[in-house]
C-alpha cells in the first residue's frame, strides 16, 4: 500500500479548538481562512471564539448532531490537553449568527465536486456517472423557519427541500441547492435548474420521473452532459411518437425539442419470495444503439438509487433522523452547508482510502465505519496534533479498509419508512419488511409486446 504523506500544525491559544480532528486534512486551516477573508467574515480583533473556530464548531456539530453546542465544544478541546475556556452556549449561539452563512457556503463551493477513483471506477464508458433528485427535511419549529419554510399539509415541523447533484460512484455531492418545500417556484425541477452549472461534458445524469420535463431535459442535454432519465406512464406521460426505429427495440423520437432515444423495458424481480414485474420507460441522449445498449442502459440507470443511499447517510447516519436544530432560517441554512461539507469531506476521505488500492471498488467503504472514526478523531485531537506526520490514508482510512463492506449483491426490500425514534411501524397494510437476494431479468419491449411505444 503506497503512503504519501503530509505536515498538518494544530491551531495555538484560542484557535486550538478550530479543528475537525483528522478530516481537518480535507478542511485544512488555510482553506477556512481564505473564505473568511473572501467573505469579509474575520474577526476584527481575536477573541475566545474566533472566525475559524466557529466554523470548526458548526462542523464539528454536524458530527454530533445529538448534542447541544456546549458538549460539541467539549468534544473538540477533549484532545488538546490544558485548560481550555468554556464559552456559554449564549456566547456560542451568539457568535454563530455573528459569522453568517456566507463562510459555510464558499467552504462548500471550494469542496464540492466528484471524488477522485482510479481507473474510471466511478465512470460508465468514458461517462462520470452522475444523479439528481429531491429530498425535504425536517427543520426546527420557530416562528422565523415557519415564514421561511412553509409547512407542508400534514406536516408536523416546517419543511426544507435539497436537491443535489451525486456522483453515484463515490455519492460525492457535485452541487446541491435548497429552500423552501413548497410554494410557487420550490418544486424540485426549479431547484434542479439551479444546478446546471455542475454538469459538462462527459457526464450522463440520471434521474427519475420527476425530472423528465421537456424544458429540463433540453437544459441539461445544452451543458453537454448526457441524459438517461425516466418518464411517465399513464395519461400525464409525454408524447413520444416514434421517429425511426433501431435494431435493439428501441426508437428515436423528441422532446423538449431535442432528439432523444426511447427504450422501453420489461424488468422481472425473481427472489424467494416470487417473481415480480413492472416496466420502465427511459429516455437518452445516447443515440447509438451500437455503442451503447438498450439493455446496459436499463442496467445502468439501477444506479441513480446511489442518490438515495447518499441522502439516508445525510439524514439517517449522520443526523439520526431529527429535526435540524437551528431556531433561525440564517442558522438552518448554516447547518445545511456544515452537513453537506462533513458530508463531502467524510466521502472524500473515503475515496481517498480505496484509492490505496486498485482492487477495491468505492463503493466497499462503509459509510457509518468512516463516521464513527471521524468523530473519534475530533475527541482525540488525532491528524491535527502539531508537528505529526500522517499518511493520507489515516485513522479513517484504515478503518474503512479494515472494515470493509461485501462486494455489492443484488437484493431488494420494501420501500418503506422505517422511523429511528419510534418503537412503532407506520400504519398501513402489512408490508414484507425482508431483504431477499434477487436475480433480475431485462427485456426490450417492442411494438409487438409493448403497449406505450406509439408508431409513427
Amino acid at each position: 500500500m503506497s503512503t504519501v504523506t503530509r505536515t498538518v500544525r494544530v491551531g495555538t491559544g484560542v484557535f486550538a479548538p478550530g479543528h475537525l480532528g483528522e478530516l481537518t486534512q480535507q478542511v485544512p486551516f488555510e482553506m477556512v481562512d481564505e473564505v473568511l477573508v473572501a467573505t469579509g467574515a474575520v474577526q476584527r480583533r481575536v477573541r475566545l471564539l474566533p472566525s475559524r473556530v466557529v466554523v470548526y464548531l458548526l462542523l464539528a456539530g454536524v458530527l454530533f448532531a445529538e448534542l447541544g453546542y456546549v458538549q460539541v465544544w467539549g468534544r473538540l478541546t477533549a484532545g488538546l490537553g490544558g485548560s481550555q475556556p468554556a464559552p456559554s452556549g449564549a456566547a456560542l449561539a451568539q457568535a454563530r449568527r455573528r459569522l453568517g452563512v456566507a463562510p459555510l457556503k464558499a467552504l462548500f463551493e471550494l469542496l464540492r465536486g466528484p471524488a477522485a477513483t482510479l481507473g474510471g471506477a466511478a465512470r460508465w464508458r468514458g461517462l462520470l456517472v452522475c444523479a439528481v433528485d429531491g429530498t425535504v427535511m425536517s427543520v426546527a419549529d420557530s416562528p422565523a423557519n415557519r415564514v421561511a419554510y412553509p409547512q407542508q399539509r400534514g406536516s408536523a415541523f416546517p419543511m426544507l427541500r435539497l436537491v443535489a447533484v451525486v456522483a453515484c460512484g463515490t455519492r460525492s455531492v457535485l452541487d446541491a441547492a435548497f429552500g423552501p418545500a413548497c410554494g410557487t417556484g420550490n418544486g424540485e425541477t426549479a431547484y434542479a435548474a439551479r444546478l446546471l452549472g455542475a454538469l459538462g461534458e462527459q457526464m450522463i445524469v440520471l434521474a427519475d420521473r420527476g425530472f423528465a420535463a421537456g424544458w429540463l431535459v433540453k437544459q441539461i442535454a445544452d451543458t453537454g452532459a448526457h441524459l438517461l432519465i425516466r418518464v411517465k406512464n399513464g395519461r400525464s406521460a409525454p408524447k413520444l411518437p416514434a421517429l425511426h426505429r433501431l435494431p435493439d427495440g428501441s426508437f428515436i423520437s423528441r422532446h423538449g425539442g431535442i432528439k432523444v432515444r426511447v427504450i422501453d423495458a420489461g424488468i422481472t424481480v425473481s427472489t424467494a419470495a416470487g417473481p415480480s414485474t413492472g416496466s420502465y420507460r427511459l429516455i437518452t441522449t445516447l443515440l447509438d444503439p451500437v455503442g451503447y445498449p438498450a439493455t446496459d442502459l436499463v442496467r445502468l440507470y439501477h444506479q441513480r438509487w446511489e442518490i438515495e443511499t447518499a441522502y439516508l447517510e445525510l439524514k439517517s447516519s449522520i443526523l439520526g433522523g431529527r429535526v435540524l436544530r437551528a431556531r433561525t432560517p440564517a442558522g438552518t441554512d448554516q447547518e445545511i452547508y456544515a452537513l453537506l461539507i462533513v458530508h463531502q469531506a467524510l466521502r472524500t476521505a473515503m475515496a481517498d482510502a480505496t484509492n490505496s488500492d486498485p482492487r477495491i471498488a468505492p463503493d466497499r467503504a462503509g459509510f457509518s465505519i468512516a463516521l464513527a472514526a471521524a468523530r473519534d478523531q475530533v475527541i482525540q485531537a488525532a491528524g491535527v496534533i502539531a508537528d505529526t506526520t500522517i499518511d493520507l490514508t489515516g485513522r479513517i482510512g484504515r478503518a474503512v479498509l479494515d472494515n470493509l463492506l461485501p462486494d455489492r449483491r443484488m437484493r431488494t426490500n420494501a420501500r418503506t419508512v422505517k422511523r429511528a425514534i419510534s418503537k412503532y411501524n407506520a400504519r398501513g397494510p402489512a408490508i414484507d419488511r425482508t431483504t431477499y437476494q434477487a436475480t433480475i431479468a431485462i427485456d426490450i419491449l417492442t411494438p409487438t409486446n409493448s403497449t406505450t411505444a406509439e408508431d409513427p
